[in-house]
């Protein structure tokens, strides 16, 4: 759904990206038994990334191993599990759940029905879970919807949208560290919604959709439109540096500082090489 919240590999010790493997591995472990096998097809490092930081806060005990598994059958890979991995294998398929509904209901597509269908299968015991998460996936994708159908001109409206659809996932319980989570994942959001608009620009103008940037009338600008994605970040990372982090503080630096502006980067390259 997002594909921006990853890590920049290049920079990582082997220790480092064993232990992202391991995270990674280990929402995808959780997926498998807490939802079901074909829900894997939800997988998003971008989950790894929130398992860390809660992980890093909250310091749980953690199981750990290595296995191969039918994507990686050769050479058995780390995997880690703790309660905040299993939370955010929770939140993956609920955000591919309502991304999926959503195109439905947009597009009418047939493989985003057959999403819906997959992914709707746990989400009852989902929604159980994590109500307050879950009400606001759907209430969020509910108001984005109705202002990108309405081509609101103000980009700072819809990811503003997205962006308390992520507060309220960057919470895991309300406590002392509530207020910082919930302003980094506002924060963050934001950087989000308006960084895939920017990949998405001359695609929509195409097509014709619906793009924050594009509906502001102002033209093709990434020069301003990065604007946006310092000043999101900046708070975001404010936020985040509020946290009593030790555990895993480098690689969350890595991906907050480099990884997501790289991956950016190579989209925004991507872009602009197909569709210039």
């Amino acid at each position: 759904m997002f594909g921006f919240v990853m890590a920049d590999t290049g920079e990582l010790s082997q220790q480092e990206r064993d232990r992202y493997t391991g995270i990674y591995c280990g929402i995808c472990r959780s997926i498998r038994t807490q939802s079901s096998n074909l829900s894997r097809l939800s997988l998003s490092y971008d989950m790894a990334f929130l398992a860390l930081l809660h992980t890093s806060l909250y310091e749980p005990e953690e199981r750990t191993g290595e296995k191969a598994c039918m994507l990686h059958p050769v050479k058995p890979r780390p995997w880690v599990e703790n309660p905040y991995v299993s939370y955010c294998a929770d939140m993956n398929v609920a955000l591919a759940y309502y991304k999926a509904l959503d195109d439905q209901n947009d597009d009418k597509k047939l493989s985003a029905k057959m999403l819906s269908g997959i992914f709707g299968t746990p989400m009852e015991k989902i929604r159980g879970r994590w109500p307050r998460q879950c009400a606001a996936i759907e209430d969020c994708i509910r108001q984005l919807s109705a202002l990108e159908q309405a081509g609101c001109a103000n980009p700072d409206e819809p990811a503003a949208c997205f962006g308390r659809l992520m507060a309220e996932l960057f919470v895991y319980r309300e406590d002392l560290w509530e207020e910082n989570l919930r302003q980094m994942g506002m924060a963050l959001g934001r950087f989000i919604y308006l960084a895939d608009a920017a990949i998405d620009y001359r695609k929509d103008m195409k097509k014709g959709s619906y793009n924050p940037f594009a509906a502001m009338g102002t033209g093709e600008d990434w020069d301003r439109w990065e604007e946006y994605l310092v000043l999101a970040m900046g708070r975001c990372a404010d936020h985040y540096e509020r946290l009593p982090l030790v555990q895993d503080k480098k690689l969350l630096d890595n991906i907050l500082y480099s990884g997501i502006w790289l991956s950016y980067r190579r989209q925004q390259r991507g872009a602009k090489k197909h569709d210039g």
